[in-house]
């Protein structure tokens, strides 16, 4: 490759590489509920270090999205909530396995905090057996909260998530879900409505959409 263009593909990697001089955005335990703190103080599941890149930044953001909405970078695990003037909040996350993996456009149809998990048949059949309703804590596989992905009034069946495993943030381990950390969840949903649209980018695309400047 001639040196001219091997420098602009490092420089698109460098770009699309998640932002690697972004601004760490502290947690807040302002935004815990009694609750939260409660069942988050001493969680039936291993704490997990997570890594730098994969923390909550404040980072650039070059796309077209208008400020409030969701995007899902599969690719790259990271969820941005996009800000005004040019800025998302950037999130680690962990998706879909390949086959798994959900993509399109839907809205936030419903919200809840530390939701019960009813395992689908699928899921029963695959990674079962579970009871039929799991209720909400520390211990449900949905966490702290859950944003359940619509297009238009049909339930898609995925979710944005918290998490009783953090050690997968960064990878592609779940069933078609994206799982956050509990505390980083519990932040997104405190800026979030119903009616929020969510892009999901397929895997293997996003390198050709322009993704993310730094900051």
């Amino acid at each position: 490759m001639p040196r001219f263009g091997l420098a602009l593909a490092l420089m698109g990697l460098l770009v699309l590489g998640g932002c690697m001089q972004a601004t760490l955005s502290p947690t807040s335990s302002a935004v815990l509920t009694p609750r939260d703190r409660q069942l988050l103080a001493n969680p039936p599941y291993a704490r997990a270090t997570i890594p730098e890149q994969f923390q909550r930044h404040i980072v650039d953001y070059t796309r077209r999205e208008q400020p409030g909405t969701i995007l899902v970078d599969t690719d790259h695990r990271y969820l941005y909530y996009v800000l005004p003037g040019g800025k998302a909040v950037r999130y680690g996350v962990a998706v879909g396995e390949e086959a798994m993996a959900w993509s399109g456009v839907a809205t936030v149809g419903r919200m809840q905090e530390w939701p019960d998990w009813i395992p689908t048949p699928e899921i029963q059949a695959r990674l079962g057996p579970y009871p039929k309703r799991v209720h909400g804590g520390a211990a449900n596989p949905l966490g702290a909260r859950a944003l359940y992905l619509y297009e238009g009034n049909k339930d898609t069946l995925y979710r944005i998530h918290g998490t009783n495993q953090p050690e997968y943030i960064g990878q592609a381990i779940s069933s078609g879900c994206i799982r956050m950390t509990n505390e980083d969840v519990v932040d997104l949903y405190n800026r979030v409505k119903p009616g929020t649209t969510v892009v999901v980018l397929p895997p293997s695309r996003n390198a050709s959409a322009g993704l993310f400047g730094r900051s």
